[in-house]
């Protein structure tokens, strides 16, 4: 699996009006239900309003490219224009936790 934790970043509570116009258009839904996605949800940090977070998972990175060229994205890009926001991403690759799995409370 492939994470990629982007932070959206505004002002005037632009990110989160940003993430909430992407869950009522219907838009999060649809990457939801896309080949290959295991996870598309949205977080706020307690001490920092301005920002948003999404946590985007992927079974893989064929997928990742895949919605990447859907016509989806150009619909992400005009209302990332429209809330004027500016975005830093982080990526992790899932591994299974062998050992470390003594330490997880299920």
């Amino acid at each position: 699996m492939i994470t990629v934790n982007l932070y959206y970043k505004g002002v005037n509570g632009s990110a989160r009006a940003f993430a909430e116009e992407m869950e009522s258009s219907g838009i999060a839904d649809a990457i939801r239900a896309e080949k290959g996605n295991l996870r598309y949800q949205y977080f706020q940090p307690l001490d920092d309003p301005e920002t948003v977070l999404l946590i985007d998972s992927w079974r893989n990175q064929s997928d990742i490219d895949a919605h990447h060229a859907s016509p989806m994205m150009a619909q992400l890009a005009a209302l990332r224009e429209k809330y004027d926001l500016h975005m830093t991403a982080e990526r992790y690759v899932s591994e299974a936790l062998g050992e470390n799995e003594q330490f997880i409370r299920k």
